[in-house]
């Protein structure tokens, strides 16, 4: 096969990825919903706002997306989900199969199921902004109105050498879909404006109810989805079990949406 690309410069491939990625960031400086963290709840709630019409910014401390669903259960690269959350998976488009010991328990493949979710997401008109690291929060009226975020790498250098400043995005609300750190929670805690009871011990039927239930509006501004949910009221992990991680973001999407409306 003989290919023969079209001409351009190095420099005119560096200019088109300075311009393009200045005017969409310069777009989402402001936006409706801010979400941190690029996991399966951030990602599931990430999709059904867009998909709504919502402008919504997912940023990620990492270079990639889907926190433990990507990876499944011990780097083992398979994830289950209970009955019903097959249902999300069929809308995603996901290859599943019910494990032949356990009515209700389906096994799918992290990779291909974290991609659909990934490619859904961004289809859906969702923004993401990779290796970008949560600083702070923007507090006004007692209300979360944005993030302070830097990139990733900054927090590695040297501590006498990382004197970068970081930036403000605003938004109406915010999710913390940050897993177990409940990164966005925290730093209102340090400011002792709420008290979390910490995530609880392993109970997979327990705590995926429960995870769902309490999917709320945390703090004037601030929704919790996910494992952030379970740090924030102190309910049992669930292990590599991602049902009640995708209805949570789904059901963080319906607050989010209500409170817009408001």
């Amino acid at each position: 096969m003989t290919v023969e690309f079209s001409p351009v410069s190095e420099s005119q491939i560096t200019k088109a990825i300075v311009d393009e990625f200045a005017k969409e960031f310069e777009k989402y400086v402001e936006t409706e919903v801010i979400i941190v963290g690029g996991g399966p709840s951030g990602l599931m709630a990430g999709k059904e706002l867009a998909s709504k019409g919502v402008k919504v910014l997912i940023i990620e401390r990492n270079n990639y997306l889907g926190g433990g669903f990507w990876l499944g259960g011990f780097l083992m690269n398979k994830l289950t989900v209970r009955s019903p959350a097959e249902s999300i998976l069929d809308e995603l488009g996901v290859p599943y199969k019910e494990y032949s010991k356990v009515k209700g328990l389906y096994v799918a493949d992290g990779p291909h199921a974290c991609s659909k979710l990934i490619a859904a997401t961004c289809d859906a008109g969702a923004k993401i902004l990779n290796m970008t690291t949560l600083d702070d929060v923007v507090l006004h009226n007692e209300k979360v109105s944005g993030v302070v975020v830097n990139w990733t790498a900054v927090s590695a250098l040297p501590r006498e050498i990382a004197c970068v400043d970081p930036i403000s995005l605003e938004s109406k609300l915010v999710i913390d879909a940050t897993g177990h750190d409940a990164s966005v929670v925290k730093k209102l805690e340090e400011r002792g404006l709420l008290k979390t009871k910490g995530q609880g011990a392993m109970w997979v039927e327990r705590s995926e109810n429960l995870v769902v239930e309490h999917t709320s509006e945390f703090y004037p501004g601030l929704i919790v989805t996910g494992m952030a949910v379970s740090a924030a009221y102190g309910l049992p992990r669930m292990g590599p079990t991602f049902g009640a991680m995708l209805m949570s973001g789904k059901k963080a999407a319906e607050v989010a949406i209500e409170k817009l409306r408001l």
